[in-house]
């Protein structure tokens, strides 16, 4: 978890992600989703939204996603639209 954590705190400093249920089924939508990481307790239906698009499970549930994210409130789902200098995509 700290190793997909690392790599996600870097993509959101140096590239290019969303965060949330709406913003994500959108990124995927047009294409501009490279990656999904869910939270341990995220929706199971959101899979069926994602077909196309590798999805990674993090190992904990929104509110430390949230954390992971640097941010002070819950998050189920992430994009990565632009991973920057990160090397998450090579997971």
């Amino acid at each position: 978890m700290a190793d997909l954590a690392g790599s996600l705190r870097q993509a959101i400093e140096t590239g290019q992600v969303v965060l949330g249920l709406h913003q994500v089924r959108r990124a995927i939508q047009s294409d501009q989703a490279r990656l999904v990481i869910r939270a341990s307790n995220c929706p199971d239906e959101f899979l069926e939204a994602s077909e196309d698009v590798p999805v990674e499970e993090f190992q904990g549930s929104n509110v430390e996603l949230g954390a992971a994210c640097g941010k002070p409130f819950s998050v189920s789902v992430v994009a990565v639209l632009d991973p920057g200098r990160s090397k998450i995509l090579k997971r």
